[in-house]
Protein backbone atom coordinates (compact mmCIF):
# COMPACT_ATOMS: atom_id res chain seq x y z
CA UNK A 1 0.00 0.00 0.00
CA UNK A 2 1.21 3.50 -0.77
CA UNK A 3 1.20 6.30 1.77
CA UNK A 4 1.63 9.88 0.59
CA UNK A 5 2.45 12.92 2.68
CA UNK A 6 1.56 16.30 1.20
CA UNK A 7 2.29 19.52 3.07
CA UNK A 8 1.55 23.11 2.15
CA UNK A 9 3.03 26.14 3.88
CA UNK A 10 0.10 28.55 4.00
CA UNK A 11 1.93 31.51 5.55
CA UNK A 12 1.94 33.36 2.21
CA UNK A 13 -1.15 31.78 0.66
CA UNK A 14 -4.66 32.95 -0.07
CA UNK A 15 -5.99 31.27 3.09
CA UNK A 16 -4.96 30.17 6.57
CA UNK A 17 -5.02 26.94 8.56
CA UNK A 18 -8.18 27.84 10.50
CA UNK A 19 -10.14 28.50 7.28
CA UNK A 20 -8.88 25.27 5.75
CA UNK A 21 -9.70 23.20 8.82
CA UNK A 22 -13.26 24.55 8.92
CA UNK A 23 -13.88 23.76 5.24
CA UNK A 24 -12.15 20.41 4.81
CA UNK A 25 -14.05 17.80 2.84
CA UNK A 26 -14.23 14.37 4.38
CA UNK A 27 -11.69 11.71 3.51
CA UNK A 28 -12.04 7.97 3.45
CA UNK A 29 -10.18 6.54 6.48
CA UNK A 30 -7.40 5.97 7.16
CA UNK A 31 -6.49 9.05 5.07
CA UNK A 32 -6.52 12.22 7.15
CA UNK A 33 -5.98 15.97 6.99
CA UNK A 34 -3.21 17.27 9.24
CA UNK A 35 -2.33 20.81 10.32
CA UNK A 36 -0.12 22.87 12.58
CA UNK A 37 -1.43 26.39 13.11
CA UNK A 38 1.75 27.59 14.82
CA UNK A 39 3.94 26.74 11.83
CA UNK A 40 1.14 27.65 9.38
CA UNK A 41 1.37 24.29 7.67
CA UNK A 42 -1.44 22.09 6.42
CA UNK A 43 -1.35 18.70 4.80
CA UNK A 44 -2.69 15.30 4.01
CA UNK A 45 -1.77 11.72 4.81
CA UNK A 46 -3.24 9.70 1.95
CA UNK A 47 -3.39 5.91 1.94
CA UNK A 48 -3.96 3.90 -1.22
CA UNK A 49 -3.05 3.85 -4.88
CA UNK A 50 -4.90 7.06 -5.81
CA UNK A 51 -4.88 10.51 -4.27
CA UNK A 52 -8.30 11.71 -3.10
CA UNK A 53 -10.06 14.28 -5.29
CA UNK A 54 -9.91 16.64 -2.31
CA UNK A 55 -6.21 17.24 -3.06
CA UNK A 56 -7.22 19.37 -6.05
CA UNK A 57 -9.62 21.32 -3.87
CA UNK A 58 -6.90 22.01 -1.30
CA UNK A 59 -4.42 22.99 -4.00
CA UNK A 60 -6.91 25.45 -5.51
CA UNK A 61 -7.74 26.96 -2.13
CA UNK A 62 -4.09 27.41 -1.16
CA UNK A 63 -3.18 28.60 -4.66
CA UNK A 64 -0.11 26.39 -4.99
CA UNK A 65 1.11 22.83 -5.28
CA UNK A 66 2.29 21.17 -2.06
CA UNK A 67 5.68 22.27 -0.73
CA UNK A 68 6.34 18.67 0.30
CA UNK A 69 5.24 15.56 -1.58
CA UNK A 70 6.62 12.29 -0.29
CA UNK A 71 5.55 8.78 -1.25
CA UNK A 72 6.20 5.67 0.84
CA UNK A 73 5.50 1.97 0.35
CA UNK A 74 4.23 0.16 3.44
CA UNK A 75 5.26 -3.23 2.38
Amino acid sequence: MLVRLLIWNVAESQTNVAELRDALPGLEPPSAWIWNEVSERFGLLAYGEDLPEAVGWAQDLVGAEPDVYEEFDTG
